[in-house]
């Protein structure tokens, strides 16, 4: 039992390649909220301080809460109509909307469990550390429910999430802000799911651990129901995905992911043979594996799939054009910045 202090600093992006690794060791529970449409970021200093500090704050993220089923459809049908009409004002309009919505509601955050009085927030670990009501909320026939619930029109995503060493993350955050400035618009969709959010992860002794302290960037974004159509910019996520885990070496999160970032991920990690010895070693007989497991850490082939429109669920990185959707006008080409990256654009057949 012991409090921490959170306040959330909102600043420029401008800094966020200087600045990100050394945020994560000034402050013991540190994370950034970044949202590179808008060029901003949002610091969460966040310190252990002594238990008789005042405060009795709670965490009750906004998206994280019961809400009206009527309401969460019609934010999902809002995407849907927005991505078909390649409305990317609307997108952004949108995503802006979100930001401020969640600051001036402090993301959530109350300083005694009820209402926001200002900054900073003091209260208990177990208050602070996580978030999710929606877990109790109350049973009323799906009047309301979580947004995310597949019993009612709600969110659909893909996930993108991977490690990168401090010694590469800034050359990251700078790839994704070259893209940005070469196309303004091109994610503002993930600023809706509350931008890139940014963790910071040690070093670890563990066969599968993390190489070095680095950062955890989650990215959450728009998917459709139909397997076969493309979103808007498609192809500026896959070439983030593509530069994260290719171009950095990133280190894909388990169980947040497309395929394509499992490509080749073992072979990051230095003790892999190590880790292949103790898994043979406790379980020679493969109970605890499956067809994906073995995939996933290259004792099988098959982590992509080749087919019509395989890219655009990233079970494939594109090399031709069916693997787009040429019918819909987006073909297999290089990536903006980071020319070896295979993408699914928007654009005249050659």
């Amino acid at each position: 039992m012991f409090k921490r202090s959170i306040t959330f600093l909102e600043m420029n992006d401008s800094t966020l390649g200087d600045q990100a690794s050394s945020f994560g060791y000034q402050h013991e529970f540190a994370d950034v909220s970044w949202h590179p449409s808008q060029k901003k970021v949002i610091y969460r200093v966040d310190d252990r301080v002594a238990t008789n500090t005042l405060g009795n704050g709670l965490n009750d993220f906004t998206g994280f809460r019961s809400t009206p089923s009527l309401v969460v459809a019609a934010v999902r049908s809002t995407e849907e109509i927005q991505e078909s009409t390649n409305d990317a004002n609307g997108i952004c309009l949108n995503a802006a909307t979100t930001i401020l919505t969640l600051k001036a509601t402090a993301y959530g955050y109350t300083n005694d469990g009820i209402i926001f009085k200002g900054y900073p927030i003091v209260g208990y670990q177990n208050r602070l550390q996580a978030s999710g009501s929606c877990l109790n909320g109350i049973q009323d026939a799906l009047l309301t429910a979580c947004p995310w619930d597949p019993r009612v029109k709600g969110l659909f995503f893909h996930q993108t999430t991977f490690s990168i060493g401090f010694s590469k993350v800034k050359g990251f955050i700078e790839d994704v802000q070259n893209l940005v400035n070469l196309v303004p618009k091109a994610l503002c969709g993930i600023d809706i799911y509350n931008g890139i959010l940014m963790r910071y992860v040690k070093a670890s002794s563990a066969y599968l651990g993390k190489q070095e302290d680095g950062i955890d960037f989650d990215i959450t974004y728009y998917r459709s129901k139909d397997p076969n159509k493309p979103r808007l910019y498609e192809d500026i996520l896959e070439e983030i995905e593509q530069i994260a885990m290719f171009k950095y070496g990133g280190l894909p999160h388990w169980g947040k992911n497309r395929n394509v970032a499992f490509l080749g991920a073992i072979k990051e990690y230095r003790n892999a043979a190590e880790f292949m010895k103790v898994k043979e070693n406790y379980d020679p007989n493969g109970l605890f594996s499956s067809e994906w497991t073995d995939q996933v850490l290259g004792l099988k082939n098959g982590i992509t799939i080749d087919k019509d429109g395989c890219a655009l669920e990233g079970l494939c990185i594109c090399s031709q054009d069916n693997h787009c959707a040429p019918k819909l006008g987006y073909f297999c080409r290089p990536g903006k910045i980071y020319k070896d990256a295979r993408v699914c654009t928007l654009s005249a057949k050659r």
